[in-house]
């Protein structure tokens, strides 16, 4: 799949830092020691495990940081599924840039990877169904960017990225506000014309409460897919549905076929497992 890259103006700061934090005051001590400053060499990122690839635009960076000669080429691009020892990437650039940005470049693609397979998984088992898998903001502090970008690598959409750009109304909201309807209503007041309004309840009858309001979105919490196919046959169309809470692999599928629209899996991003990658020599130059 193609899936539109991140700028490297937002993503060169967070290598660099990351770099930075690596090489602490002294630089690699143990490469400088050991590899002459003008030797040369070819490298490969290598998937371990198969997965679907996200990230290596923060790889090809992170070497670049320390040789801005530095050759990279992405056999396997990002959004691509990668079969157990397959190459992603050949890297040919300074022996010192190449060992010194090692853990930095597979920190950034082996996490994204992992949230881009995850999502994969939880894709493939809807297929079929008019449902569309999204995430949340459960995200690692400073890589919400980042992680949603993998989220999208991995088939699934992105929902709001703060609080900022969507008004959602969750349950401590209702309760503060009183009630749904209140709650609706004070923020369609503050929310300019352009913006929708998504609530989250907790039963049918707040559900009809919701559409009576005529919110934009309703976000059912922790429902049975029995009552979520309740929800949408009340619902008639009339809103957009997410369901939420209680969504895993093994639940998914029938959570799916209730004909929710949108189902969002905060384990995407907070739950998901490193892809097991790897840099391996194969020459100098």
């Amino acid at each position: 799949m193609s899936v539109i890259p991140l700028p490297d103006l937002m993503i060169d700061p967070a290598v660099r830092a990351a770099l930075a934090e690596d090489l602490g005051r002294a630089g690699d001590v143990t490469t400088d020691a050991i590899i002459p400053a003008e030797a040369r060499a070819r490298v490969t990122i290598g998937a371990r495990k198969g997965g679907r690839v996200a990230g290596l635009a923060f790889a090809r960076l992170a070497f670049r940081a320390l040789d801005p000669d530095a050759a990279f080429a992405a056999q396997i691009p990002d959004g691509a599924d990668a079969a157990p020892g397959a190459v992603i990437a050949t890297i040919e650039a300074r022996t010192r840039a190449l060992l010194s940005a090692e853990r930095v470049a597979l920190n950034f693609a082996g996490r994204l990877s992992g949230v881009a397979t995850l999502t994969a998984a939880y894709v493939a088992r809807i297929a079929g169904t008019r449902a569309t898998i999204v995430d949340t903001r459960k995200t690692t502090p400073g890589w919400r960017a980042f992680e949603k970008y993998a989220v999208r690598c991995g088939g699934g959409a992105n929902h709001r990225f703060g609080l900022d750009d969507a008004v959602l109304i969750k349950d401590n909201h209702v309760a503060a506000a009183g009630g749904v309807a209140a709650a609706i209503r004070l923020a369609r007041a503050h929310a300019g014309h352009m913006v929708k309004i998504e609530v989250e309840v907790d039963t049918l009858a707040q559900l009809e409460t919701a559409l009576a309001e005529k919110a934009d979105i309703v976000l059912l919490d922790n429902m049975t897919p029995a009552t979520l196919a309740e929800a949408v046959a009340i619902n008639a169309g009339r809103a957009i549905l997410e369901a939420s809470g209680g969504v895993n692999l093994e639940t998914v599928r029938a959570i799916a076929e209730t004909g929710i629209d949108l189902i969002s899996v905060g384990a995407l991003t907070h739950s998901a497992s490193v892809l097991d990658i790897g840099l391996d020599f194969v020459a100098t130059l």
